[in-house]
């Protein structure tokens, strides 16, 4: 359940985000769309970033891993669907970036709430 709470928030946010900036600001995606890159981006970075790294490296690498990820993957799928894509590496750019900020605040919610139960910490590695 906390793991279903936690993808809400990531979702929510991501969703806010890109909505924001690709349908507000540069108007080259539809809700449709950006919802589906959401469900991606969300799956992917959970599974991989959220529950694999986390635990294993500091929070600083797993941020800097998303930030590369994020604008990687929302410049391939945004090409997909976006025929002028002149303002496409900006909007993914800062999409991004704004996504990479509450990652971080996210990652600290993630290890001290859900992973912390999952992965306790022994006294020699605090």
């Amino acid at each position: 359940m906390e793991h279903l709470k936690a993808l809400a928030m990531k979702g929510i946010m991501t969703l806010l985000v890109l909505w924001v900036v690709f349908s507000g600001i540069f108007g080259l995606l539809n809700f449709g769309q950006v919802l589906l890159i959401t469900i991606i981006l969300g799956a992917i970075s959970y599974a991989v970033g959220d529950l694999a790294l986390l635990p294993k490296t500091k929070n600083s690498i797993v941020t800097m891993a998303d930030f590369a990820f994020l604008f990687v993957a929302l410049f391939l799928l945004g090409w997909i669907w976006v025929e002028a894509t002149r303002f496409l590496g900006g909007a993914a750019f800062i999409s991004a970036g704004v996504i990479t900020v509450g990652e971080y605040f996210f990652h600290n919610y993630l290890k001290n709430n859900i992973l912390r139960e999952e992965h306790p910490v022994k006294p020699s590695e605090e």
